[in-house]
């Protein structure tokens, strides 16, 4: 008999199972697939001091995640310039008002039909108080994963939620940062391949979606 033998063993309460919550499709990336992974690998914005890159699309059934990095390098700004930028980068609440406007990192993208999205047009991607919200498409929304930096350097990234999959042809992708130095700018990306990629998405378990 080993040591813990010797003691009874713990009673656990059952636990009633609950149902699955159902995710509306616009809100997000679903959570039951392995998507297509599409190279995009672009700069939307580059310059000596100032990086906003696009390196790839995790593409799903019901839309694509862009993954999204932005980099500043410190260039001739004086300290007190810096560390404005520093505070503002990392969303201080202690810089001033009249220094704080404009400093929202934003995205937008126009597809092929003409209709356009801003990460400035949904203040959330959810409504639990109206389960039957469904805004018009496009949707797009930056899912912002940190960031960090040291003396001379801030770095970031995030992945930006398009749904739905674009249709074919030309999609172009937006970007301003202006308090970081980073005027409006665009790419063009191929909206078929992104969404000729969607068949290459996986069930985790396909028989549920039968």
């Amino acid at each position: 008999m080993t040591f813990f033998q010797g003691f009874p063993a713990p009673d656990f309460p059952s636990r009633p199972r609950t149902p699955k919550p159902v995710r509306p499709e616009w809100s997000g990336a679903p959570a039951d697939e392995l998507p297509a992974v599409v190279h995009l690998g672009q700069f939307l914005y580059r310059s000596p001091t100032r990086i906003l890159a696009v390196r790839g699309a995790h593409v799903f059934s019901t839309g694509c995640l862009i993954d999204v990095s932005w980099l500043l390098r410190r260039g001739d700004e004086t300290d007190k310039e810096w560390a404005m930028l520093h505070a503002t980068f990392f969303g201080s609440r202690h810089v001033p008002i009249s220094a704080s406007k404009g400093t929202e990192l934003l995205f937008g993208v126009q597809i092929s039909d003409g209709s356009k999205a801003s990460t400035g047009s949904i203040p959330s991607p959810y409504k639990p108080d109206d389960p039957t919200y469904r805004p018009d498409p496009p949707v797009l929304y930056l899912q912002n994963q940190g960031g960090g930096g040291g003396d001379d350097e801030l770095a970031g990234s995030g992945t930006l939620w398009l749904w739905p999959l674009p249709p074919a042809g030309d999609l172009r992708l937006v970007a301003q940062w202006t308090d970081m130095g980073m005027p409006e700018s665009s790419i063009t990306v191929d909206g078929t391949q992104l969404r000729d990629a969607a068949a290459g998405a996986q069930k985790y378990w396909p028989e549920e979606a039968q």
